[in-house]
């Protein structure tokens, strides 16, 4: 008689085993991916922290028709190439949602590589006007206020807390600080309030020390600053340093400890705008017990990262379809409940939130504007 090998055996076993209990179902997979290295990479772990306790909590009521779904992480340093690679190795492994990214050029390389394979891609973070105006395809959503929405708050709060100082409004010639300084202009235009003085200058410098003098010379009072945050913390720094309490505002660029660290003392009363403190609604209750159950902080993209999975996961079963096209245009048509609250999305995959208010860094903390 023939002895069955240890190989026999466990096949043997397997297939009894789907005989029994019906095949194995594989894990849905999903990708989180942003800038987890680098000067933005605290805003590609709240991404992250987002996705992983949104799909625990998934997974802890039995996942998606009894498929658990299991987190991929990228990053993409918010580097364009990087951010293809990242897009491929998503379609490679067969995602059904991408959470992210962070960096406009590199959610616009990747958008284009989701959008050619019908893959689902929310980003959370992404406020360039562009990626939804020139969008790739319909698979592609963002759950994130848009630049024009930035630039008109902190316009017109300058107007209305500074409208008797002397304001100057700089950029950096990039696409994220041109647009945003030029929507805050325009903003404070509209009210009535004309800057001090309008100024461009080179980012990536290793000081500041001539901006400085000019804005000094100049005699400004507030200064807004659209650009990267390690440029503004170092105009800040040379601002300090040479004697000026000029105030300084930026955009959601600022709202990173990385600026914080690079600034130090000089981060202090910094104003920014960012987006909606939704830790404050009553829908984000629970998702933020858990999350400080876990350690984390809900700040900044961190619940709009929970909302993406959770608007994925209603709508590809509401949908009865795991199609990224099947889900986009159902999220498009409805409105879903989210720890945001109800999230709708418009014709070119925006969606409808509340926007942006005003910040500040006080005691090393980013808190709402609320001095006189």
């Amino acid at each position: 008689m023939l002895r069955a090998t240890p190989c026999l055996s466990t096949c043997l076993s397997a297939f009894l085993a789907v005989l029994l209990t019906g095949p194995v179902l594989a894990d849905i997979r999903i990708q989180a991916v942003g800038p987890m290295t680098g000067p933005y990479q605290a805003l590609g772990k709240q991404i992250r922290a987002g996705v992983e306790t949104a799909v625990d909590a998934l997974n802890a009521q039995g996942g998606i028709d009894g498929e658990r779904i299991t987190v991929d992480i990228e990053d993409d340093a918010c580097k364009p190439d990087n951010a293809v690679a990242t897009a491929n190795r998503a379609i490679g492994r067969g995602n059904a949602l991408v959470v992210g990214h962070v960096c406009a050029e590199a959610a616009m390389a990747a958008g284009a590589v989701y959008a050619d394979n019908k893959l689902l891609a929310i980003t959370p973070a992404v406020t360039a006007n562009r990626y939804t105006d020139n969008r790739a395809g319909p698979t592609l959503l963002r759950l994130a206020a848009r630049d024009d929405a930035q630039g008109p708050t902190a316009g017109a709060f300058l107007a209305e807390r500074f409208g008797n100082k002397r304001i100057a409004v700089l950029n950096d010639g990039s696409p994220y600080g041109k647009p945003l300084a030029e929507a805050v202009k325009q903003a404070l235009n509209e009210t009535g309030k004309r800057e001090a003085r309008l100024d461009t200058f080179d980012p990536g410098a290793k000081e500041y020390n001539a901006l400085a003098d000019r804005l000094i010379a100049d005699a400004i009072d507030v200064v807004f600053i659209g650009g990267d945050q390690g440029d503004i913390a170092l105009i800040l720094k040379a601002l300090r340093a040479k004697g000026s309490p000029a105030i300084v505002m930026g955009g959601d660029s600022l709202a990173t400890t990385e600026f914080r660290n690079t600034a130090g003392d000089a981060a202090e009363g910094t104003l920014l705008t960012f987006f909606t403190d939704w830790r404050q609604g009553e829908a984000a209750k629970e998702a933020s017990a858990a999350l400080r159950n876990a350690g984390v902080e809900p700040q900044g993209y961190v619940l709009p990262a929970y909302a993406a999975v959770q608007l994925w996961a209603a709508a590809r079963k509401s949908s009865g379809s795991a199609e990224g096209e099947d889900i986009a245009s159902t999220l498009s048509g409805s409105s879903t409940q989210t720890v945001l609250g109800p999230i709708t999305f418009d014709g070119q995959g925006d969606a409808q939130l509340t926007g942006f208010a005003v910040y500040r860094w006080q005691d090393g903390t980013l808190v709402p504007d609320a001095s006189p």
